[in-house]
């Protein structure tokens, strides 16, 4: 049996465990029950424990428990995501260690490659390092990897500019806001728009009982809201090339570009191109106010 690297280990099957089944020798490890949990979940079991056979680069429990919070759950709510991640893991073909660290990559069955690197500590599938190799099933072969891989098609899919607000954690009042103004279903459409968007805590620095009064007057807060918003994708190259520009809401704000950086009216630009499925977000400090 050949030891992929350094790194890695490799584990001599029993008797016992070549007579199982991939699934059966997951099982049976103790240590791939969120795997095992979601293969089930998926549909994917009679598949696993078919002919094959398969090599299978299986995330520990704890892989799954790395994933960012509620990533788990709702992949558990989608069976074509969750089938699609899944056979991400999996290659046709029983390729052992040996023949993985002779590899630059490998198509899997969900269609998509793998990278792998092979390092002074051993190899890795993506960015995900594998800690155990070759354990043999009567289908196919495992190695053990430390982290969940996703599929490049989705992680590329980008997020529309209010859940990639909301995801960010620092837009909570802008947010609120957008929606309280009826402008979430326009934020989410295909645009695609450009938005300075105002931070929780330039919103805290408003005048005391201005945000409260914004938000008791829908018309009011639409009007200060698309004055943030610019139909078009202008990312910051395209910007400091500008003098002004028309917003939504029909006025123009005016460009500054100074020693210290960008500025939108009074307002600092603190950070650029924050890419979103329908446009782009630059980060302000301050409210703009038509």
């Amino acid at each position: 049996m050949v030891v992929m690297t350094s790194g890695c280990t490799t584990s001599e099957p029993e008797e016992e465990e070549e007579e199982m089944d991939i699934v059966d020798t997951a099982v049976n490890a103790g240590s791939f029950n969120t795997l095992v949990q979601a293969v089930q979940a998926a549909g994917l079991e009679e598949t696993l424990r078919s002919e094959g056979p398969f090599t299978v680069f299986a995330p520990t429990d704890e892989a799954f428990a790395a994933l960012p919070e509620g990533t788990l759950e709702a992949l558990l709510e989608d069976e074509e995501a969750l089938a699609a991640v899944l056979t991400y893991h999996v290659v046709a073909g029983e390729v052992m260690a040996a023949d993985v660290a002779g590899l630059e990559s490998a198509e899997t069955v969900q269609g998509e490659s793998v990278i792998f690197t092979v390092t002074d500590d051993g190899v890795m599938v993506n960015d995900a390092n594998v800690v155990q190799a070759d354990i043999e099933a009567s289908n196919g072969v495992i190695h053990v990897i430390d982290k969940v891989l996703l599929p490049p098609s989705m992680m590329e899919e980008e997020m529309d500019i209010v859940d990639t607000a909301i995801e960010a954690g620092s837009f909570t009042t802008l947010v609120q806001a957008v929606q309280v103004a009826g402008l979430e279903d326009t934020l989410r459409s295909e645009g695609p728009f450009t938005v300075f968007a105002p931070t929780d805590d330039a919103f805290a620095a408003l005048p005391e009982g201005t945000l409260d009064e914004l938000l008791a007057d829908q018309e009011a807060l639409a009007g200060v809201l698309t004055y943030h918003v610019v139909a078009g994708e202008y990312m910051a190259e395209d910007v400091v090339t500008m003098d002004s520009v028309e917003t939504v809401q029909g006025s123009e704000i005016i460009i500054t570009v100074t020693d210290d950086g960008v500025m939108v009216n009074d307002a600092n630009v603190v950070i650029t191109d924050i890419e979103t499925s329908n446009g782009v977000i630059h980060v302000i400090d301050a409210v703009l106010i038509p």
